[in-house]
């Protein structure tokens, strides 16, 4: 029995930092819930030539080739609107990490651009999917979150390539949401 898929979606990932390596990574050593993916390539402001023998093309080359159907935007928070309406408006389906965009107004436009376009818009949260969060999620059932702090322990974020401080720390406060559900804020502080 033949367990390739008859057809394979072109995909592209957009930004080669610590997300887009990762999906790299997985395209190149696809599960089999992915084997329709066929990387073609990487896009990236830097010039690398290649990685892993997966090789860099231009955006243009990405935005225009009839061979990407589908692009992975894993760039940072502030340059992912601009790329997503690129490749939507070129005709292709995006996958793009969590969060979308620093604003809502942005995204539900994006929304139903994707939905003029009659392409996929997939916001994904990975970090949702790993095995700690599910573990987490089976030990608090049934428990509140009384009090807590949420501690950013990251490098120092440029602000104008990543969002305001606050927003980098939003993945976290989601996993908090989807643990315990609604949380009021008591207090924030910014040390550096």
């Amino acid at each position: 029995m033949n367990t390739e898929p008859e057809r394979k979606f072109g995909v592209v990932a957009v930004g080669v930092g610590r997300a887009g390596s990762v999906r790299i990574w997985d395209l190149r050593n696809p599960h089999a819930s992915s084997a329709f993916l066929n990387l073609i390539g990487f896009v990236s402001r830097q010039e690398l030539g290649s990685i892993d023998e997966v090789p860099q093309i231009s955006l243009e080359d990405a935005l225009s080739s009839q061979e990407v159907e589908v692009a992975f935007i894993c760039s940072e928070s502030t340059s992912r609107e601009d790329y997503i309406r690129q490749f939507l408006n070129a005709g292709k389906h995006v996958l793009v990490e969590y969060p979308m965009t620093p604003s809502w107004v942005a995204a539900k436009d994006l929304w139903e651009l994707a939905e003029q376009k009659g392409k996929v818009l997939h916001e994904e949260h990975v970090e949702l999917l790993m095995e700690e969060f599910a573990f987490l999620k089976k030990e608090v059932v049934g428990k509140d979150l009384l009090k807590g702090s949420l501690l950013f322990t990251a490098a120092p974020l440029e602000e104008e390539r990543f969002g305001f401080p606050a927003f980098s720390g939003i993945s976290r406060l989601t996993w908090l949401v989807c643990l315990f559900g609604e949380l009021s804020l008591v207090s924030a502080t910014l040390e550096e």
